[in-house]
């Protein structure tokens, strides 16, 4: 069995832009991402940067997170598979306007029963996600599925990240399967570019959106894939009470 991996990382004045772009112009974008910046570290494919994403997203039955209400509007949970791996990362991702921080555990994906239990397992390297995810009432609800092309690089503030994500498909998931690649079209004849970066927007990245004159937009896979599926409970959903740790 593969050794279990925890990471942390915190990030101050980290930034992050999106682009709903059209799809047809996604194969200039990824051309020009491979000509001025490098390899991901774990991608594949010809070109080291290829992957395919399949993520589980947790909600509470008032749909908290959706609505961003309190501390549901910093903290999002969701556990992420790549390609058909055995291994699924445990995640939680925790924003305010200044800082950035997440955190990842890897478990073997026969081991996403133990967040079925109404106790958690202290002895299991998943403990923290699901003793949190119990506390704020969350649930798995949708799959989120996408082909990504992902490039890094360095500038004066530290590291950059591009990635194009196509092929964006939504799933109805309110258990801990895995269907990669299944589901509703999110958003079809578009795909999502993100720009990471830290304190401002490199030059690098301002040349990108001049070349292109593509604008920013406050685009959320998880919200998107909500409406596609035309959760009624979006307007009508009652809040619940937030849990005592995030």
């Amino acid at each position: 069995m593969a050794a279990v991996v925890n990471s942390r990382e915190t990030r101050d004045f980290a930034r992050e832009l999106k682009f709903l772009v059209d799809e047809r112009l996604a194969p200039r974008l990824v051309d020009w991402a491979r000509t001025h910046l490098g390899r991901d570290a774990f991608g594949s494919g010809l070109f080291g940067d290829e992957y395919t994403t399949t993520s589980l997203y947790y909600e509470t039955p008032g749909f908290d997170v959706y609505h961003r209400r309190g501390s549901y509007g910093r903290s999002k949970f969701r556990v992420r598979r790549y390609g058909s791996s055995d291994i699924v990362f445990l995640e939680r991702k925790f924003r305010t306007n200044r800082l950035l921080a997440k955190r990842r555990t890897t478990v073997p994906i026969a081991e996403l029963e133990h967040l079925a239990a109404s106790v958690p397992e202290p002895g299991w390297p998943g403990y923290w996600f699901h003793r949190r995810v119990l506390l704020r009432r969350l649930d798995p609800l949708v799959q989120m599925s996408y082909d990504r092309i992902a490039r890094v690089g360095m500038a004066s503030a530290g590291p950059i990240r591009m990635t194009v994500d196509t092929n964006l498909r939504v799933l109805p998931m309110p258990d801990r399967a895995f269907i990669p690649g299944v589901g509703f079209p999110l958003i079809d004849g578009h795909c999502i570019v993100e720009l990471k970066y830290r304190v401002e927007m490199p030059a690098l990245f301002k040349q990108l959106v001049e070349t292109f004159g593509i604008e920013s937009s406050a685009v959320s896979k998880y919200r998107l894939g909500l409406s596609v599926l035309d959760y009624a409970p979006l307007t009508t959903a009652v809040a619940t009470e937030p849990g005592p740790v995030h």
